[in-house]
């Protein structure tokens, strides 16, 4: 199983924290977004990252991992 959690305004906008995902559907983190976004479309600027790790859609992942979304951060 893969750990996928939201974090800041897509938690709201998943509706969840996060969920659990069978790693033989996904191989890449692009294609774990594919499978737990029920069609929404991946925002341009959405950071990711494998096992805390800042990582890119092409990423691969295996069973075990953990996989992060979230927005990016701005601040001053």
């Amino acid at each position: 199983m893969i750990q996928v959690r939201f974090f800041a305004s897509l938690r709201e906008e998943m509706g969840r924290e996060g969920v659990e995902l069978d790693a033989a559907v996904a191989t890449t983190i692009g294609e774990v977004w594919e499978r737990v976004a029920e069609g929404k479309e991946r925002p341009s600027n959405l950071l990711m990252a494998r096992n805390m790790d800042y990582s890119d859609a092409g990423t691969p992942v295996s069973d075990g991992d953990e996989v992060a979304f979230f927005p990016p951060v701005t601040g001053g």
